[in-house]
This record gives structure tokens, sequence and C-alpha cells, in this order.
């Protein structure tokens, strides 16, 4: 039976990285980070990687790896989510993983576990795993030529896994060309990847849609740590801002706005961990047309409360909201996600 509950492994992994990325990664240093010409903390994602293991999580034991099952990363990206932290762990550690794992690419497999190589799977971040998508890279012989819009990782990686033809290809990230585009989400970039015949390993046969699947369903985690932290900063908030006289928590209309909020939060973590536990298609869909609605329903709500503070650069509420409103259209929209539940669940059109 599929349990819902946090593990004792899984409150210690929690633990430990979120001690880190209070000592490491305060919203203070977002804020300054996103500023810079590198929006990607690599020093962190070393320290996340070799110190506490993250990278390995999905790598088997035989690999190299820790072993661990996808609800341990799913307890990861809800940290991550809190912190809106800019590492590489989603698109490297939970899709390239993926990826290379349904290859067999053991090779690789032992280099992302330990966190030396850094992986970004070259597909667009609004990528759905419903709709196949046009192909937009050609095999020839030993290389890849095309252009892929919308890479989100690939900044950040040392290698890229590319899908062509009826396989994925190993393209070492200096053998193309990255150019970082505009994104909303100024934690996580994402980049126009061009190969111009580029050199290329076969790595073998991918189910795609698969990884978007699973990929899916673990970022609902991630949603929710976002949700988890708007709300409980904004719980704070209004308990300390005062008009007259009294808190504006105290209010009422405020204190029913923060139970629903509670509620959509609760709800979105039962829907992240069944997700997580489950990684039935059934369940990703659940997750995802819930979850991706409720972190921008709770961001939204934060700014708000927060009155004109939330609506200043300086206060990171706004990282929060562009990192919920860039995660709701990644892998899927809601509605990809409603209309395939409704496929599964067999209900009538």
């Amino acid at each position: 039976m599929t349990t819902l509950l946090y593990t004792e492994v899984e409150e210690e992994l929690r633990a430990a990285v979120r001690a880190l990325l209070t000592d490491r990664c305060p919203p203070s240093a977002v804020l300054k980070r996103v500023e810079s010409p590198a929006p990607y903390d690599l020093d962190l994602w070393k320290t996340l990687s070799r110190e506490i293991g993250v990278a390995s999580l999905l790598v088997p034991e035989s690999y190299g790896g820790a072993g661990a099952s996808a609800t341990e990363v799913a307890v990861v990206l809800e940290e991550l989510g809190r912190a809106v932290a800019p590492v590489p762990f989603f698109t490297s550690s939970v899709l390239a993983t993926k990826a290379a794992l349904d290859t067999g690419a053991v090779g690789l497999l032992g280099e992302l576990a330990s966190g030396d190589t850094t992986a970004a799977l070259a597909v667009p971040f609004t990528a759905t795993p419903y709709r196949r998508a046009a192909a937009t890279v050609e095999v020839s012989g030993a290389t890849l030529t095309g252009t892929v819009a919308d890479v989100a990782g690939a900044e950040a990686a040392d290698v890229l896994l590319v899908p062509a033809g009826d396989a994925l290809y190993l393209v070492e990230a200096g053998h193309a060309e990255v150019t970082t585009r505009p994104s909303l989400d100024l934690t996580r970039p994402v980049a126009t990847v061009t190969f111009s015949g580029a050199a290329a390993a076969r790595l073998g046969a991918c189910d795609v849609a698969e990884v978007l699947r699973f990929g899916a369903g673990l970022l609902a985690s991630e949603q929710l740590g976002v949700a988890e932290w708007c709300l409980e900063t904004t719980l704070a908030y209004v308990r300390e801002r005062h008009q007259f006289a009294r808190p504006i928590g105290s209010f009422q209309a405020i204190k029913h706005r923060l139970a629903d909020l509670w509620l959509d939060v609760v709800r979105a973590r039962a829907a992240a961990r069944n997700a997580a536990a489950d990684g039935s298609g059934l369940a990703v869909a659940v997750a995802q047309a819930w979850n991706a609605g409720v972190a921008v329903h709770v961001a939204e709500e934060a700014v708000q409360l927060h009155g004109g503070i939330g609506m200043t650069w300086e206060h990171p509420l706004h990282l929060y909201l562009k990192r919920a409103k860039a995660a709701e259209i990644a892998l899927g929209t809601p509605g990809d996600h409603r209309a395939a539940l409704a496929e599964l669940a067999d209900l009538p059109g």
C-alpha cells in the first residue's frame, strides 16, 4: 500500500538539504545571483552533489549511486523549491539521469552520480509527455545537426543528451552552441541549443515521453515547495504587520483566505507524494493538474497579502511567483494533464 507519510530517512535528507540551503542560499543570495551574469550557483551545486549526494539519488548502487527512490528525490525538490535554489538538480539529476538510466549508459551514470558531470536533456522545457514533439535535430553518421529551443539546464551542463531519430545521443556541451534566452524564471534559465555537425555518441533507445512524464510527476514536489514557502512567509508577515492597531492576520477576511490556501497546499502535498510514490500516469496527471495552479495561486496571494513590499524587487516573492508561472507550463500545462486525466479515468468527453 502506498503511504504518503515521510520516512525517517527522508526527514534526515530534508534536514541536511534545508540546513545547507539556509546557510548558502538565503533569499538575499538568490536575488544577488539572478542579477549577475551567472545565475546558476555551481559551487552550491557541487556541495549538494558531493557532500549530501543528491546527484546520486536515482542512480543504482551498482552504478555508483545511492539507489534511492523517487520519494527521496521528491523531498530534495521540495526543499529546492522552498529556496528557489539556482541549481540544475531537476534538469540533470532527474530528467537527464532518468533518460540515461533508460538507455543503460553505465559510464555516464557513474559520472552523474559523483557530481563530476552535469547533464541536460535537450528537449524544450515546455514539451509535453502526451504529444510527440516535431523533430528538429537530424542524425548523419556520428554527427547531429539542428536546433532545440527552450532547453532548461543547458547553460550549466557539461554534456547534452539529445533525442534524435529513434535514439538518445550524447554531445559534449563544448560541441554545441548554447545561447541563453530571456526567461520569466530568473533562477532557471532556458537556452537555444544549436548543433552544427556536432560529434555525438549513440547511447541507445529512449522513451522520451516516459522521461517527461516521470519528470512532471516530480516537478509537482518542487511546486509544493514553492507554495509552502509562500504560505509560511505570508503567515509570518500577517502576524507582524499591524493596521488599525491590530495584526492584519486577525481580520476575518484574511483568516479565510489563508485557510483556503492552507487547504490547497495540504492537497498539493498529498498529490505530490502520491505522484512520487506511485509514478503512474494517472498519479502524475492528478498532481500536475492540481499543483501547477496551486503554486501560482499561493504565490499570487502571497504577493497581494504582503501589500506594497510584496511588489518590490528587493523582496524575494517575485522569484517564487516567476518560478511558479514558468513551471506551470513546463512538461505539459495543467490543461494537458487534465485532458490526459480524463482519458486515463475514462471520463466522457
